[in-house]
């Protein structure tokens, strides 16, 4: 039997075919390993008058943690809207069963934000991009997620 010949490939246009492909065999190993990783998506937006987004959460949830992927507020910024989305997301993911919210950010995009909101720092990329941190922070749940979400 001869064995298989693999080739590398710097593929010029990815695309999202492709990334599912790559995805599939690591996702067959994590169920393996761990199952019912309890995936799922969140979303929380924000809207103008007229019902345009302006601005949200966006997060997806697995392991029991929910990943805050994306923040932003654009023109809203510096209503409190950014701690009302934060503290919705918390009260989703209790909702949930989950036992706890991660998420990363930069030094350029005021980080004491989320330490005010109760997260700890668990990692650090010093000089990326140059001259900024990208700074990981994480919240558990002290009663695994089981309890009410704190007040606004």
């Amino acid at each position: 039997m001869e064995a298989p010949v693999w080739s590398v490939r710097l593929e010029a246009e990815p695309d999202p075919a492709m990334r599912v492909a790559i995805l599939a065999p690591l996702v067959a190993h994590n169920e393996a390993q761990v199952p019912n990783g309890n995936w799922g998506l969140l979303a929380l937006t924000v809207r103008d008058a007229g019902g345009a987004i302006v601005g949200g959460l966006w997060g997806r949830t697995g392991y029991g943690m929910l990943f805050v992927e994306l923040l932003a507020l654009g023109p809203a910024r510096g209503r409190g809207l950014g701690r009302r989305l934060m503290r919705d997301a918390e009260a989703e993911a209790r909702r949930r069963g989950l036992s706890g919210i991660w998420l990363d950010t930069w030094t350029f995009q005021v980080p004491g934000f989320y330490q005010r909101l109760g997260f700890t720092e668990c990692g650090r990329i010093r000089d990326d991009p140059p001259g900024h941190d990208r700074i990981f922070y994480v919240k558990r749940f002290a009663d695994g997620g089981t309890g009410p979400a704190p007040p606004p």
